[in-house]
């Protein structure tokens, strides 16, 4: 199977992911977010540098579901335009539960 380049704005978008992520996971270590996402550190790792930019769903699902936020707030918050942001330091939909 042959993968196609991302587009910058896929890449752009990998990277404001990886960066609510950080934010989101705080001072928790990588390895408890991992281990509790059922994912490899390595993996949540590149994920948050933004060297996978498209994880796949279930992944994403996954992460937010251990960090508490909403699937909604997390692509809000990723499919902003460039430059956009929300307020500075905040974490869309912490603390809300996913829908089941």
């Amino acid at each position: 199977m042959v993968r196609l380049p991302l587009t910058p704005a896929e890449v752009d978008r990998g990277q404001r992911l990886g960066a609510l992520l950080r934010r989101a996971r705080g001072e928790r270590p990588v390895l408890d977010t991992a281990l509790a996402a059922r994912i490899s550190p390595e993996t949540l790792r590149k994920i948050e540098s933004g060297r996978v930019p498209t994880p796949a769903f279930a992944t994403i699902a996954a992460i937010a579901g251990v960090l508490g936020l909403s699937l909604d707030a997390v692509w809000a918050e990723i499919s902003r335009p460039d430059g956009e942001t929300g307020p500075a330091g905040s974490v869309p939909g912490a603390g809300e539960r996913l829908a089941s």
